[in-house]
């Protein structure tokens, strides 16, 4: 029966140290990927502190707003503007689902006081005719100087939409130069999410930014395990296995 290998000899093999290297390879990788995840969670941990923090500050006014030069230093505060609505802009973008039904969500220039400049405001969400998609429900726009509350945020999202937009009042999207150029207001690049009851029939139960951290912490937990796993199978593999195969009782 041939000797067993000495332990000198087995530490020296090709094989032992390519081992070696593959392992620590995995848990390098496989530890940075789950410190990754982690760094991803508390990034959207800070981003949601941050916009709580903005909200929580004392709401903007019409001259503060104007007054500022960078918009996205606006998104996320409290406003409250005043201005007069641009009636015969309204556009109503559909397929925007509200507390779980499909609808319209009604979108009114607001030219602020004082300048000519104009601000979009997503006014509230209403449920869509399905007998009729081009039926609209009376809106009551109240004409001269208006107060509105609300909160400051990006332009309405965007939905995929193929092909060029459609005119019209009933749109998938709107897109923010090109409305410029068509209705000749010079828009703030945002828009206010109206809140408060305004006797007008509008919903306007918008979400909230909340950051779902579970996802992260989840692939960071299997990362992590992943790590662990092959550190402990490498040093079964290569150090007790073989240990206990060499003290084993000859047959």
């Amino acid at each position: 029966m041939p000797e067993p290998t000495a332990p000198s000899a087995r530490f020296r093999s090709a094989r032992f140290w390519l081992i070696t290297l593959a392992a620590l390879v995995v848990m390098v990788v496989t530890a940075s990927l789950g410190r990754w995840q982690l760094g991803r969670a508390q990034l959207k941990l800070d981003l949601q502190a941050s916009i709580e923090a903005r909200g929580a500050q004392p709401a903007l006014d019409t001259p503060a707003v104007l007054a500022v030069a960078s918009t996205e230093a606006l998104l996320h505060r409290q406003a409250q503007l005043q201005g007069q609505w641009v009636a015969a802009a309204t556009v109503w973008l559909e397929n925007r689902p509200m507390a779980g039904r499909s609808g319209f969500i009604v979108v009114t220039p607001l030219r602020l006081e004082g300048s000519e400049r104009t601000v979009l405001v997503q006014r509230g969400w209403v449920p869509r005719d399905f007998q009729d998609r081009t039926r609209l429900p009376a809106l009551d726009t109240p004409q001269g100087m208006v107060q509105v509350r609300g909160r400051l945020a990006p332009p309405p999202s965007r939905l995929f939409e193929p092909g060029a937009a459609a005119p019209g009042p009933i749109r998938q999207n709107i897109e923010l130069a090109a409305y410029a150029r068509e209705t000749g207001l010079a828009l703030l690049d945002l828009s206010l999410l109206q809140t408060g009851d305004a006797g007008d029939g509008l919903l306007r139960d918008w979400p909230r930014f909340a950051a779902d951290v579970s996802k992260h912490h989840g692939y960071a937990f299997q990362w992590f395990g992943l790590c662990a796993l092959t550190g402990l199978l490498y040093v079964w593999f290569q150090f007790i296995a073989p240990r206990r195969q060499r003290h084993r009782p000859a047959p």
